[in-house]
């Protein structure tokens, strides 16, 4: 019988944390600049906000009713075959939910979304050690989705940070999203249409405290290097390889920077080179699906 994965160590604990910090952000600006623009594409600080409160709903339906969130998966699945593609599909009801909870008094949005990632956590901490949970197309274990839900509020954090004109410290939280990044090596290639390298790679990046974290044989032929902040940001699309701290020894690391992302999903646009921090620099369409 397998072994059921475990937490982290201090996952939850950083999730929150996480949250937390965003949350001081937003908790008392003015209702002019919960309108500022960020780099989404028409979405504002509230969407951004909206659309964590969301995701955190449908993560929390995943961890408590599976079978209620399989039904609610297949029809948003549905809407988005309805597009050309399934991506734009799925990015129209990404955009929907965001402008319904972008309409509510900021007040409201912040206790929803309060609210919903303290349940989402209690969740998680009870589906411990359980199956996998449902996601959409694939599924995850508890301690994954907690992973994804870090990840995405980091992201969407820097996104309101980049609308606010504020530049947030970087925190040894970036280890789970570094993690992330890394085990996400080979989806990055599928959703790409490509086959993954078949060694395994070295990734060695500096925290924000100059310490290493390794990934990976020491021995591996394809080496990745450099600054662990500027790596999340990379396989989270909110920066261009050309204005990032991260090096590739090897075509095939090489080739992976190119199309790294820690975001399940279709691969997005990304940002331009020298578009990290403006407005209307990219989302990714398959971000929910994290």
């Amino acid at each position: 019988m397998a072994t059921p994965a475990k937490l982290p160590s201090g996952l939850l604990a950083d999730l929150r944390a996480e949250s937390e910090d965003l949350d001081r952000l937003v908790a008392d600006l003015p209702p002019a600049t919960w309108a500022a623009p960020t780099p989404a594409p028409g979405w504002t600080v509230a969407h951004q906000i909206a659309h964590l409160a969301w995701t955190d709903g449908q993560a929390l339906l995943a961890a408590t009713e599976p079978e209620a969130f399989r039904r609610e998966a297949e029809r948003f699945l549905a809407e988005g075959a309805e597009d050309v593609s399934e991506a734009g599909g799925a990015a129209h009801v990404i955009d929907e939910a965001a402008e319904e909870g972008a309409r509510l008094p900021h007040a409201e949005l912040l206790r929803r979304w309060r609210a919903g990632r303290a349940a989402l956590a209690h969740a998680l901490t009870a589906a411990l050690p359980g199956p996998r949970l449902p996601w959409y197309g694939t599924s995850m274990s508890p301690a994954s989705m907690a992973t994804a839900r870090l990840m995405e509020t980091w992201a969407h954090g820097e996104d309101v940070a980049d609308a606010l004109g504020v530049a947030r410290q970087p925190t040894p939280r970036l280890r789970h999203i570094v993690h992330l990044g890394v085990r996400a090596r080979d989806f990055a290639y599928a959703v790409h249409g490509l086959r993954p390298p078949a060694g395994p790679f070295r990734v060695e990046l500096r925290g924000p405290g100059g310490e290493v974290w390794a990934h990976g044989p020491a021995d591996a032929g394809q080496k990745v290097t450099g600054d662990a902040y500027d790596f999340c940001r990379l396989v989270t699309q909110r920066v261009h390889r050309d204005d990032a701290d991260v090096h590739a020894e090897g075509a095939d690391a090489d080739q992976w920077l190119d199309i790294a992302q820690a975001f399940a999903g279709p691969p997005g646009a990304g940002r331009e080179p020298g578009q990290a921090g403006r407005p209307g620099a990219g989302r990714e369409p398959g971000e929910a699906r994290a």
